[in-house]
């Protein structure tokens, strides 16, 4: 019974978890993008649509990441050459793409879904317990972790890294000691598109392998809420990951078991654990200032 449990809890987490950490590097970059929520949305349509067209999951793996990416690209230009607002541009973005991927995917509802399979590993997932919760998972779950572990190398370990927290904190600085502001912004907005059709993707090939419109149901939103939960550090992402997706299967727990709240009640827990999170942070405003990047929104042309 608590295999089980805890076995949707990594299935729900795992989006929050990709979705958070693409938002954190292009955060860390300077750059504040609030459409994760759209980016998510069409990387789901496209990966089913793809998926059920070819009957591979695997192309639409590519295809939710390549939709997302596309997207990003979207917020990047007018946000990076056009220099628009980017509280506004991200916001119009998750509306743009709620909207476009319910367009796309009307053919597709009530069809059924090319489900992702999952990788097991002989002997290793025989083991009790932990042999089905780590070793026979699917291909996107082992991709968080790797993603996770590759993230924090790359902010904390890599000369590139460096540069981008450089510009993060300070892009008027980084371009004076000769760093593309820029380009760097636009890779890592590229790099959170892409993190965040991947999410997706694991929504219509995983956590509910068919097309609903509004599948996202707000977890782009919980992802934004996450990177600040984390105090912008990918191993606390995970952490803040899990947490969120108990709280998800928990409230679904509580309604089938017939617990006497309220299902409106138990369906909001979920965003009102982000609201309570978001408060208890915000109280400690000294440690916020520190790990927040200074040039976070702020927009940056460069002397021509």
């Amino acid at each position: 019974m608590f295999e089980a449990i805890l076995l949707t809890v990594m299935t729900a987490a795992t989006p929050l978890v990709i979705a958070a950490l693409g938002e954190l590097v292009t955060e860390r970059s300077g750059v504040l993008n609030l459409g994760v929520e759209g980016m998510m949305i069409m990387g789901a349509v496209c990966a089913f649509a793809t998926a059920h067209m070819t009957g591979s999951p695997y192309l639409g793996i590519l295809a939710g990441i390549g939709g997302g990416a596309l997207f990003s690209l979207l917020f990047g230009f007018l946000t990076l050459t056009l220099v628009a607002n980017q509280v506004a541009t991200g916001l119009a973005l998750t509306i743009l793409g709620l909207g476009v991927s319910g367009q796309l995917g009307e053919s597709f509802v009530g069809l059924a879904g090319t489900k992702l399979q999952p990788i097991v590993f002989p002997v290793l997932s025989d083991i009790p317990f932990i042999g089905r919760v780590l070793f026979a998972q699917d291909l996107i779950f082992y991709l968080s972790i790797v993603l996770i572990i590759g993230v924090n190398w790359f902010l904390f370990k890599s000369r590139t890294g460096l540069k981008m927290r450089a510009i993060g904190d300070n892009h008027g600085s980084a371009h004076a000691l000769g760093i593309n502001v820029v380009r760097t912004r636009y890779l890592a907005v590229l790099f959170g598109g892409a993190c965040a059709g991947l999410a997706g993707a694991q929504l219509s090939l995983v956590y509910t392998p068919q097309w609903v419109e509004n599948m996202s149901a707000g977890r782009g939103w919980i992802a934004l809420a996450l990177v600040v939960f984390a105090s912008w550090r990918p191993w606390r992402i995970l952490a803040g990951g899990y947490l969120f997706g108990a709280v998800t299967i928990g409230q679904l727990h509580a309604q089938a078991f017939g617990v006497g709240i309220p299902s409106q009640f138990l369906s909001a827990l979920p965003y009102a654990a982000t609201i309570v999170v978001l408060v208890i942070i915000s109280h400690n405003r000294r440690t916020t200032l520190i790990n927040t990047p200074a040039s976070l929104g702020k927009p940056f042309v460069p002397d021509r």
